[in-house]
């Protein structure tokens, strides 16, 4: 079988697709022909195993993986013993931001890890659209209680984290507005965006409005000078740890006192966010935003694209 292989940690220069053996599942796993994954931020953070912290969490000193890929949709060929949820043929995706070494044709996946079967609506390709960026979306939205006709801006709308944000801010009928490039603003407004900010302008930062909330999907904003556009009791989060990891020690220094307030959204609990958003996928009130597709054989390119910082949602590994 084909697989994307690297000897360790670095840039897209040190993948290359080779043939391994199939591998053999351990008891409680299940063996799955992938069909789609994607490529994201997260993986690109398991490539390069940066910041550096990140290897405690995708191995230390050397990737756990040889392989890339932190998700998966694809179909299920076998299961061993201890296995009930799943059965040969089913259609299956899921996720783990450790890593899950699933660029490759063939995978074992754990039993511990996080599978959901994919609704009959949806391609192997909109499954795993509806993974990372969407897991972490999830992580932005409960950290606050928010409630219909509220206000939120969201910096970066196009990502795959903010296209995912504004859908599940829409489907609490919380009012929304974001900022995207203009060449994608209707795409931004289908997903349930009321206004759509030009970027790079500072148009969201000067528009007068005081919002209950405001989400950095992309990393590019500062809680000091969201401040203007924020209200008294607003709640900043932002998807990047910030300069000088200022938003890890930010919550702590606003915690107390009265005005705007700093959370980090750790991400937790993937499988109830990606159950979550499974549910309004199957219903039709969320959907995959995909930017393209690459052949594993294009692996180098995909993840060359990632990270220039051009990509529109996710962009696919179409392994097969």
């Amino acid at each position: 079988m084909r697989t994307a292989y690297r000897p360790g940690y670095g840039a897209p220069d040190v993948l290359e697709v080779r043939e391994a053996p199939v591998p053999v599942p351990r008891p409680g796993d299940i063996l799955v022909r992938v069909h789609a994954s994607s490529v994201n931020r997260t993986d690109v953070g398991v490539l390069r195993g940066t910041p550096y912290v990140f290897r405690l969490f995708a191995g230390f000193p050397s990737p756990r993986y040889s392989a890339t890929g932190t998700d998966f949709a694809g179909e299920v060929v076998k299961v061993s013993d201890g296995v009930t949820a799943f059965a040969p043929g089913d259609r299956v995706y899921g996720f783990n931001d450790r890593g899950l070494g699933t660029h490759r044709e063939l995978a074992t996946i754990g039993s511990r890890e996080t599978v959901l079967t994919i609704p009959s609506n949806l391609s192997f390709a909109e499954a795993v659209g509806c993974t990372e960026g969407a897991h972490y979306a999830v992580n932005f939205v409960i950290k606050i209680d928010l409630r219909p006709c509220q206000q939120v801006l969201v910096i970066g709308g196009t990502g795959a984290i903010g296209s995912a944000a504004v859908q599940l801010l829409h489907a609490r009928g919380v009012v929304v507005d974001a900022t995207a490039p203009a060449a994608h603003a209707e795409l931004v407004r289908s997903l349930g965006a009321r206004t759509v900010y030009d970027v790079p302008g500072r148009e969201h930062l000067e528009s007068g409005l005081r919002y209950d909330a405001v989400f950095d999907a992309v990393g590019k904003s500062r809680f000091e000078d969201c401040r203007p556009v924020m209200a008294p009791h607003a709640v900043y989060l932002s998807s990047e740890l910030g300069p000088s990891g200022e938003n890890l020690w930010l919550p702590i220094r606003t915690m107390v006192g009265r005005g705007p307030k700093v959370r980090f959204p750790f991400p937790s609990n993937t499988k109830a966010s990606l159950s979550l958003v499974r549910g309004l996928a199957e219903n039709g009130h969320f959907r995959a935003v995909i930017d393209r597709t690459y052949s594993l054989e294009e692996v180098r390119d995909a993840f060359r694209y990632v990270e220039s910082g051009r990509k529109v949602g996710t962009v696919v590994l179409d392994v097969t």
